[in-house]
């Protein structure tokens, strides 16, 4: 009988080298796998920003030390004691709930950590509280670190409402009108209503939005606005945050509507010039340079000289009359006889010149003193 050579024939002759290489293969796969699994977990783990505290409690005016590993390389961070907070469910009430005066800003080194010395001081609510750390700019990451406030009043913390989801159900629209001071540069309010269902199976009581205002390329700034109300799982409700600019603004705005880490709606918002600053303005252009004009001119018209060319007044011949500042005041004359006849007399004289003191009537004439003409 002749053995016939096929392709499996010569597949068990190749077969010791493959099979070596195969064992080698399966023998490195296990230690392949691990290191590929362990690496992402290890990356992970180093990413993980971490907070450590000096001491777990202190009292109003004391001082704690805030430090930190795995956050990002030289990046700006915002240091803050918050109440009504745990590490678990993080601030529920928003930096509204934290003590922000007293808050301090760290930049991490190139290896994501810091050291930072906090003072403490009481939040506006009550503890529990934590440590907020939280990045500034760039990625957004946090993290908290239980703390306790000596002395600072302690109360439960609301109910969980972890399951509800909110979603805008109807356009947003800005009501309210300017009025005259905000024509002349006040800061422009309006109020953003925009009605939200609640989609999830727990009721969401007291949620936190947040407001950006963006003009032009700029990015928005937020800031958070809380509503005070519960929506219950699958009903709607209708809510108003007011929303200011700051004082001159004008030109186009954007407004956006922020819940969690989504944004909700936008909503667009031209602003009007304020046209009374420039009324104001041209006004003060035209009446300082008048004003100072007239009382410029009445200076020079005080200070200048008197002309030596100017009439004399006697008392035989008086010039026209100078007409003075004050009210002119005109006396009453009243003619008696006497000035009558005296005018009457001095008028015939100046008339009748021929007259001589001889020939004048006998009431001018002297009387004769010799004796016997009595």
């Amino acid at each position: 009988m002749t053995r016939r050579t096929g392709p499996e024939t010569l597949r068990c002759a190749a077969s010791p080298a493959r099979l070596l290489t195969l064992a080698v293969l399966l023998a490195l796969l296990p230690a392949l796998s691990l290191s590929a699994l362990a690496a992402p977990g290890a990356r992970a783990a180093e990413s993980t920003p971490t907070v450590g505290l000096s001491k777990k409690e202190a009292g109003k005016g004391g001082e704690i030390t805030v430090s930190g590993k795995g956050w990002r390389g030289e990046a700006l961070l915002m240091l803050l004691i918050c109440g009504q907070a745990t590490a678990e469910r993080g601030v529920i009430g928003g930096t509204n709930s934290c003590a922000n005066g007293t808050g301090r800003a760290v930049t991490t080194d190139k290896k994501g950590a810091f050291s930072k010395k906090l003072p403490v001081a009481e939040p506006p609510e009550p503890c529990p509280c934590v440590v907020h750390v939280a990045t500034v700019t760039g990625r957004a990451a946090s993290a908290d670190a239980a703390f306790t406030v000596a002395g600072h009043p302690t109360a439960e913390l609301p109910r969980r409402t972890g399951g509800g989801k909110l979603a805008v159900l109807a356009a947003t629209r800005l009501e309210g009108d300017g009025s005259l001071l905000t024509w002349f540069g006040a800061p422009p309010a309006r109020r953003l209503v925009f009605t939200v269902g609640n989609l999830g199976p727990a009721p969401v009581e007291d949620p936190v939005f947040e407001i950006g205002t963006a003009h032009g390329v700029y990015a928005p700034q937020w800031e958070e606005r809380q509503w005070r109300g519960t929506v219950a799982p699958g009903a709607r409700a209708r809510i108003a945050l007011p929303v200011e600019l700051s004082a001159g603004a004008h030109g186009d705005y954007r407004i956006s509507l922020r819940y969690g880490k989504k944004v909700l709606a936008e909503q667009p918002w031209g602003v009007g010039r304020p046209w009374g600053v420039t009324l104001f303005w041209v006004l003060l252009c035209l009446v300082v340079p008048a004003a100072v004009f007239r009382i410029g001119m009445a200076i020079v018209d005080r200070i200048r000289p008197r002309t030596a060319n100017a009439p004399r007044t006697t008392g035989a011949h008086r010039g026209p009359a100078v007409r003075t500042r004050g009210p002119r005041r005109t006396t009453p004359v009243t003619r008696t006889a006497s000035s009558a006849a005296v005018d009457d007399a001095d008028a015939t004289t100046a008339v009748l010149p021929w007259f001589t003191p001889d020939s004048a009537p006998s009431e001018n004439r002297p009387r004769p003193t010799t004796k016997g003409q009595a």
